[in-house]
């Protein structure tokens, strides 16, 4: 893989798992204290920058999907992992174990020929 696409992959891991913690603050932390507490302090603070940084990762999304020709229901599920708590681990998880055998599948049909010159059949 070269680096141009790792750098892409590894700018969707950190944004999914920063945008994933900052869900997770503010759903499990923020929105409790703000309903059972009085105490909206978390969410004021904490909403505004969760939704920056989930445009950052949408952005950072769009670039992966882009680079590694993710399919449209691929791409619904990296938008919906920004939506609903702990999903952000679970689709970057899925993402990256796939683009990682993909890529990982392209390296054996590239290898070069066997000795004798014959190139075994990959399929």
């Amino acid at each position: 893989m070269d680096r141009a696409l790792k750098s892409s992959l590894l700018r969707y891991r950190a944004m999914a798992y920063v945008v994933g913690v900052g869900l997770l603050v503010l759903v499990l932390v923020g929105v409790p204290l703000q309903y059972a507490a009085g105490k909206p302090a978390v969410v004021q603070v904490v909403g505004p920058i969760h939704g920056f940084l989930y445009i950052v990762y949408l952005l950072s999304a769009a670039d992966l999907g882009r680079r590694f020709r993710l399919s449209l229901g691929q791409m619904i599920a990296l938008v919906a992992a920004g939506f609903l708590p702990f999903l952000a681990f679970v689709v970057e998880r899925l993402t990256t174990r796939r683009i990682e055998q993909a890529h990982q599948g392209l390296l054996v049909r590239s290898d070069p020929p066997a000795p004798g010159g014959h190139q075994e059949a990959t399929r």
